[in-house]
């Protein structure tokens, strides 16, 4: 009985020390010190949570950058690629397949190379960012879109490069954009154009 008393008491002592106090504690530094970070990067517009940084999702209008394909449909619950190897016939077919949707959804000629993520999903299927070049393949067509002209393209091009992000410490991974961010970005330029327009 007296080893039972002992056991339970340090059971409890556990729990509550590394099922409350720790959890508490760590919760309390992140969101201190990174509260951004510590609420999962959040992207807030007109008091509406509209994404996060750090999940991809689905773009199919024409006036908006398109996001790296996701074998989940962005779905974060069963994250994950398509598992396919590099044999597999259907991942030939989905290459395939991906590399005519985007080069005619783009207007683009036949023989352009198209960035790798744009025919591949990532490994967790929620991949927020593509290259510099994926998108600047897509200023034409959003360009045309949204009805702007060959300074607002520029624009375009001139945001696409300001907000490319460089590896991380300069030297993990590669130059990339994070597409949500980028769209957003795009209706404050609209918004600016049109209204230049109107106070013309």
């Amino acid at each position: 009985m007296k080893t039972l008393i002992i056991s339970l008491k340090i059971f409890f002592f556990f729990t509550i020390l590394t099922g409350v106090i720790y959890p508490v504690f760590v919760t309390g530094i992140a969101q201190l010190t990174f509260p951004t970070n510590a609420n999962g990067n959040l992207i807030v517009k007109k008091n509406k949570i509209v994404g996060s940084k750090l999940i991809g999702q689905r773009f199919d209008s024409v006036i908006y950058f398109s996001s790296r394909p996701s074998a989940i449909s962005y779905n974060p619950l069963p994250s994950g690629g398509s598992n396919f190897g590099l044999t597999n016939v259907k991942l030939k077919h989905s290459v395939d397949s991906l590399k005519n949707q985007f080069i005619i959804f783009n207007h683009l000629d036949n023989n352009t190379t198209i960035p790798s993520e744009m025919l591949f999903a990532s490994a967790s299927g929620l991949d927020p960012h593509i290259s510099q070049k994926a998108a600047l393949l897509q200023v034409d067509r959003i360009a045309k879109a949204r009805n702007l002209n060959s300074d607002g393209k520029q624009i375009i091009i001139q945001c696409v490069k300001k907000m490319t992000e460089v590896p991380q410490f300069l030297c993990l991974g590669e130059d990339r954009i994070n597409v949500l961010v980028l769209n957003l970005e795009l209706d404050k330029i609209d918004a600016g154009n049109n209204s230049k327009t109107t106070n013309n």
